[in-house]
């Protein structure tokens, strides 16, 4: 199922970027890759831009300087890529727990969230050692628990939700499309 929550705030007559968010796992790298080639435009990971700003992995960031400067980092890049306009963001599964960047995103452009079950999601990452906040509590339990305490806020920031459960990448990616070209 696919809904439209509410209009952007995009005042801009720009293209609006396309804010990929989602619990780790609901699919926004792969999604955000193959809409890229669909739709000719730039994708911005915002994990590995982080990573590759700071010179270390999000793991590392988690470890020596923890959780909070992780996310005064996120924020930043939100509101530089706020700026550009026409691109394609993969966010970070955390990105919508500050409200600043929600509104960031907002007004620039679109964003579409990509849900996912918890186990479908444990299924995704079950093998995946660069999810600090799964670490020590890679099951379904842990990660349905994580996601209950985001939801509201990934409902509340999206203007579309696409389910990603049993659906095939270009089944997405279309679904995406004709959403984005609809608006």
């Amino acid at each position: 199922m696919t809904s439209v929550n509410n209009q952007p705030e995009n005042t801009s007559s720009e293209t609006p970027n396309l804010f990929l968010i989602g619990f780790m796992g609901s699919g926004k790298s792969t999604i955000s890759s193959k809409l890229s080639e669909k739709l000719g435009r730039k994708v911005i990971e915002m994990d590995a831009e982080i990573e590759k700003r700071e010179g270390r992995t999000i793991n590392e960031i988690f470890a020596t300087d923890g959780e909070s400067y992780f996310r005064d980092v996120e924020s930043a890049l939100v509101r530089e890529i706020d700026e550009t306009g026409g691109m394609i963001v993969s966010c970070g599964g955390g990105v919508v727990l500050r409200q600043e960047n929600v509104e960031a995103m907002k007004r620039h452009g679109r964003i579409i969230y990509l849900s996912a079950t918890p186990e479908t999601i444990y299924q995704r990452v079950r093998y995946s050692t660069n999810r600090p906040i799964l670490n020590g509590h890679m099951n379904v339990e842990y990660i349905a628990e994580l996601m209950k305490k985001r939801l509201d806020l990934y409902l509340g920031a999206a203007d579309v939700i696409v389910e990603t459960d049993g659906k095939k990448i270009p089944e997405i990616v279309g679904e995406i499309e004709r959403l984005v070209n609809e608006s």
